[in-house]
């Protein structure tokens, strides 16, 4: 019974998959969906904590240290999954993908891309808030509906299956979580503070400019 319940979810995960990366397929998704996917890169969400880090105040440090720290830990996750299952990518295993960026790598489970949108935009959506009309909103709804898209993307230009991007969302998020609760820890312990992360703390990169 087991074995056909997998079986089922591994079927409806395909068939999922072609909905997305066919049934959806218009030139708007096909202009933007390849630029959006850029977004999810580790390269790209660590840019948004360095600039983060470099002209926000203490708490934005902090708030970028943490996003950095959840981005590594995710990222280290999802490398070390993706060895270990091994799942070949959807333009690799089936037929008729529609294949919209060049894509090297052969792991597809789980998505790096969502893990690290999902890891980063948690942690700085958990920390901030905006207004309203006179009402306070967690930056998170954003953010997340952002990473959303991101994950969506994945699926749409051809590189991932809607369970590796699922997976990456669970992977990302949980790491973020985990870095907050422990986020005193990190910044008490003694061999950061050892390190310098005092001085890291009250460096002031807008500071040095004098416009």
């Amino acid at each position: 019974m087991e074995i056909a319940l997998l079986n089922g979810i591994l079927q409806y995960n395909v068939v999922l998959f072609y909905l997305i990366n066919h049934g959806m397929d218009n030139r708007i998704f096909d202009f933007i969906m390849p630029s959006i996917t850029n977004f999810g890169s580790i390269v790209a969400w660590g840019l948004v904590c360095g600039l983060l880090f470099a002209f926000g105040g203490e708490k934005a440090k902090k708030v970028a240290i943490l996003g950095l720290v959840a981005l590594f830990i995710s990222n280290v996750a999802v490398f070390a999954l993706k060895y270990l299952i091994a799942e070949p990518r959807p333009f690799i295993a089936l037929s008729n993908v529609d294949l919209l960026v060049p894509e090297n790598e052969i792991y597809s489970f789980p998505s790096g891309h969502t893990a690290s949108s999902f890891s980063v935009a948690t942690v700085i959506g958990l920390k901030y808030s905006f207004l309203v009309k006179n009402k306070k909103y967690r930056l998170i709804y954003p953010l997340i509906a952002f990473a959303a898209l991101i994950g969506f993307s994945r699926i749409y230009i051809g590189v991932h299956y809607p369970l590796d991007v699922a997976f990456g969302a669970i992977v990302g998020t949980i790491f973020a979580l985990l870095v907050l609760k422990f986020e005193d820890k990190i910044f008490l312990n003694k061999i950061v503070n050892f390190i310098g992360l005092q001085k890291v703390l009250n460096f002031n990169l807008a500071g040095k400019f004098k416009i």
